[in-house]
């Protein structure tokens, strides 16, 4: 007993050794911290007070802090070997001195955590003799040892010291103490880690690959596509082409469809549909293809071509492999279909570089979608085309122009000099049949009933009401080109309509640049039109549509620079004071260039009122001192832009309808004028159509053709039928307007040019 006694003892005091030895390297390792903090934070002070920063308080004790763990890792790589050699020969000191007692030699060997000690059943002290100078001290240790109850476990005997503890008996003291084995049995192999018993077998889920039931099938595309479900609704004749369509689209979507938005759309259409075909059933096409397939083959009634539109023969296909070939080509033809219809089949890019609208595209997915909806195929699908009443008038012309309805051929009135009353012509008789006027076909002479038809007619065609028949008043007579030209002339101003916006909006002004007017619309009636002046051929006023949103009253004309380069500086280098003569002023800029812009007032070139509507090409409605020029039958005289005949009256109309309560009229207007600009702002901005219609129905309901002034249509009809036509409603790039003018073109006369400029401009262009 009193050996075991002397072994705790032996043990206890190991631990306290081990126990001062950290605590000091505890204080250590906080007396370096602190040390490292404060030479951190002192450094950070002075750089502080030298270099001063925003820096509060908080951000102080973060940077001392992360100097702290840097010194405190280093204290441990400093210390920790040091304090494991002091450790290791503590432990064999004991190891030593404890030879003669077995079972400190053991505990030596074989030290227990602390822990596992507390957790012992406590054993009883006995009465030892220790010298007086280790006496304190042993009473320290022993207070450490918790000492149980005497009566709770009896004295252990030699018996029980060399008996092997009993699992049956955890708490004895046997199981407590650590007995070697004898030296002839091998060592006890450690026993097994304990297994975590898992959910029962039945309910635990296999660690495998997703099931198809669990994939995400809204993320397949591509080749992934192979993992897609097929439908299980599917008939046994179709089974086969809807393998066949995940196939194609998996692995030849894009030789199919040559558009990424397309292929995406097609391939996730067919694949949220579990590859059903859209266009066949039980292994044949179906009612809905025959109803696409006539309507495609009818696309000449707007101005398309038939061709353009090759459908499939789902009756000569064979087998799955043809039928799913022709169900996604199908598709194609059907989204390639819908496209032209509603934006062109010709980019308006490749026509001219004065036309730009926002394009409406459809959304491939819509069509899908709006096909497999459909009750009605062919209705489906005609939607597409412009919802315009204009579209849909000139349209219904178009198939009586090209003979398809009867419709009586009217007479063509010769050139020839101007008829006057009282004249006598040999087209007298021909001009009484073109307007069903009686008289005898004998009778060559102009005589005042047929003057008064001719003067009838003029209103009607917005020509002046003279009663003379000169080349404008023929041209209109005869409706423009020849009969045998007219269908194309529809042709080209169909394809015109799918380029506008297919809301043209609850109020607008429509341009209509071939016909020299412009017109005010309200809930689709006419409220108000007059005559207007529009760009030279080689100046032509753009095609756009865009959106009013204020009047300038007193406006002030900043000449262009093309003008100022083209024309103006020219007209200096002859007559300094040319400019002056007509009102316009020159400023010289500090680099040189000139800036020539003329005040408002009565001579302004833009008048007394300006109609601004934003656009690209920088063109707007305005007045003009050139009230002479609406008097002629062609009116393309302007730079671009369009003069209005009667601005006031126009003015007056607009602002009844953006600010109705404002009490807006011609004299308030009129008011206004004086030598400062005005502006009027609308609350709703109103939208302007810039349109070029060689061909429309008048509000009588007769086709007008009128002349191609900027050579549009033949542009047109060119790129629908010539080499272009595979490639024509793909864009291209284009440079609007004319090329700009160099700063050198707009210096004054005599004065320095830069010699370089030549050679820089190259690399700027």
């Amino acid at each position: 007993m009193d050996r075991l006694r002397s072994g705790l003892l032996a043990v206890a005091a190991g631990i306290t050794a081990k126990i001062t030895a950290l605590a000091g390297v505890r204080t250590a390792i906080a007396a370096s911290f602190r040390s490292r903090i404060g030479s951190a934070r002192a450094v950070f002070e002075r750089l502080r007070s030298r270099y001063p920063t925003a820096l509060d308080q908080r951000i102080v004790l973060k940077l001392a802090a992360g100097t702290g763990v840097v010194a405190l890792i280093m204290v441990g790589y400093a210390y920790g070997p040091a304090l494991s050699q002091r450790s290791s020969a503590e432990s064999a000191k004991r190891a030593e001195t404890s030879t003669a007692n077995p079972v400190r030699v053991i505990l030596a060997q074989n030290p227990a955590p602390s822990s596992e000690l507390s957790a012992r059943a406590p054993i009883a002290p006995a009465a030892v003799a220790e010298p007086a100078a280790t006496q304190s001290e042993t009473a320290r240790i022993e207070n450490l040892v918790p000492v149980p109850e005497p009566a709770n476990v009896p004295p252990p005997s030699r018996a029980d010291l060399e008996r092997e503890p009993k699992a049956e008996r955890p708490d004895s003291t046997e199981a407590r103490v650590p007995v070697p084995e004898p030296a002839s049995q091998p060592a006890a192999e450690p026993a097994p880690a304990p297994v975590i018993a898992s959910a029962p077998a039945e309910t635990t889920q296999p660690e495998s690959s997703p099931q198809p039931e669990t994939l995400n099938i809204q993320s397949l595309t591509g080749k992934d596509l192979v993992k897609a479900p097929l439908a299980t609704t599917l008939a046994s004749a179709d089974m086969p082409v809807a393998e066949r369509l995940r196939d194609l689209l998996a692995n030849r979507s894009d030789r199919l469809f040559s558009r990424k938005n397309e292929r995406a759309a097609v391939e996730a259409f067919y694949r949220d549909r579990g590859f059903a075909p859209l266009w066949i059933e039980k292994g044949a096409g179906n009612a809905r293809v025959t109803a696409a397939t006539a309507h495609l083959k009818g696309v000449e009634a707007d101005g398309l071509y038939p061709a353009d539109y090759p459908t499939p023969d789902f009756k000569a296909a064979a087998d799955a492999n043809a039928l799913a070939e022709a169900e996604l080509r199908f598709t194609g033809v059907i989204l390639t279909y819908a496209r032209h219809a509603q934006t062109g089949r010709v980019h308006y890019s490749r026509i001219s570089g004065d036309i730009s609208y926002s394009l409406e595209f459809p959304e491939p997915a819509e069509i899908l979608a709006n096909m497999a909806a459909a009750t009605n195929v062919g209705e489906a699908l005609a939607g597409y085309n412009p919802p315009q009443a204009g579209y849909k008038a000139l349209r219904a012309k178009l198939a009586a122009a090209r003979g398809q309805t009867a419709e009586p051929e009217i007479a063509r009135v010769p050139d020839g000099p101007t008829l006057k009353p009282a004249m006598e012509d040999s087209r007298v008789p021909i001009l009484r049949k073109r307007l069903d006027v009686a008289g005898d076909p004998n009778d060559f002479r102009y005589d005042s009933h047929l003057v008064e038809a001719v003067k009838k007619f003029q209103q009607g065609a917005d020509i002046a009401p003279d009663g003379l028949v000169g080349a404008g008043t023929t041209r209109a007579l005869n409706g423009g080109p020849k009969r045998e030209h007219s269908a194309d002339v529809i042709i080209a101003n169909l394809e015109r309509w799918r380029w506008m916006p297919r809301d043209l909006g609850k109020v607008y002004v429509m341009v209509n640049i071939p016909d020299y007017t412009l017109k005010v619309v309200r809930d689709g009636a006419l409220v108000w039109s007059t005559r207007i002046v529009v760009g030279k051929p080689n100046l032509a006023t753009p095609i756009v549509s865009a959106a009013m949103q204020y009047i300038t009253v007193n406006p002030t004309w900043n000449v262009p620079p093309s003008i100022i380069a083209n024309e103006y500086l020219p007209a200096l280098r002859e007559d300094p004071q040319a400019l002056t003569r007509i009102g316009l002023r020159v400023e010289e800029n500090r680099d040189g260039t000139i800036r020539i812009y003329q005040p408002p007032g009565e001579r302004n070139a833009l008048g007394r009122i300006r109609f601004n509507f934003p656009n690209k090409f920088l063109v707007y409605q305005h007045d003009t001192p050139d009230k002479h020029l609406f008097a002629h039958d062609k009116r393309a005289y302007s730079h671009g832009c369009m003069r209005v005949q009667d601005p006031i009256k126009y003015g007056e109309v607009l602002l009844s309808i953006a600010l109705p309560k404002e009490g807006y009229s011609q004299e308030r207007l009129r008011r206004m004028f004086g030598s400062a600009e005005q502006d009027i702002r609308f609350p709703t901005p109103i939208p302007v159509h810039l349109t070029y219609q060689t061909a429309f129905v008048d509000d009588s309901g007769k086709l007008v053709i009128r002349e191609d002034v900027y050579g549009r249509d033949a542009r047109i009809i060119a790129a629908l039928r010539g080499e272009e036509r595979r490639i024509a409603d793909i864009p291209i790039d284009r440079r609007e307007g004319s090329s700009p003018v160099s700063r050198d073109a707009l210096r004054m006369p005599g004065r320095y040019s830069n010699p370089f400029a030549g050679f820089f401009g190259r690399f700027s262009r």
